[in-house]
């Protein structure tokens, strides 16, 4: 029902910043939790961000403070505005939604996923 598609990855010297995009197809896009992972070489996917249909954010700790969600329903997109970036950040990120609209859940069961977008930065 929702197709997801991240753009705006790239590569970046540590401490710089990037903005990725989540481009979502449907009109229910409103409706759904709309979140973050990632993945590196050799690890687990891990959450990233998440934000809830009415715009309450949740981040894990090692991003709080640098990155930011955002949503614009009237564009069907979800942002992740990243800034002071580490090399520990290196790692392809994916959207992911859901219609069911769960506060902070970090966890893979996410209905829908992007097909990822490769962030690396730089030392």
């Amino acid at each position: 029902q929702v197709q997801l598609v991240e753009s705006g990855g790239g590569l970046v010297q540590a401490g710089g910043s990037l903005r990725l995009s989540c481009a979502a197809s449907g009109r229910t896009f409103s409706t759904y939790a709309m979140a973050w992972f990632r993945q590196a070489p050799g690890k687990e996917r891990e959450f990233v961000t998440s934000i809830t249909s009415r715009s309450f954010t949740y981040y894990r700790g090692s991003v709080s403070g640098r990155f930011t969600i955002s949503r614009d329903n009237a564009k069907n997109t979800v942002y992740l505005q990243m800034n002071s970036l580490k090399a520990e950040d290196t790692a392809v990120y994916y959207c992911a939604a859901d219609a069911r609209d769960r506060y902070g859940y970090m966890g893979y069961e996410y209905g829908y996923w992007g097909q990822g977008t490769q962030v690396t930065v730089s030392s």
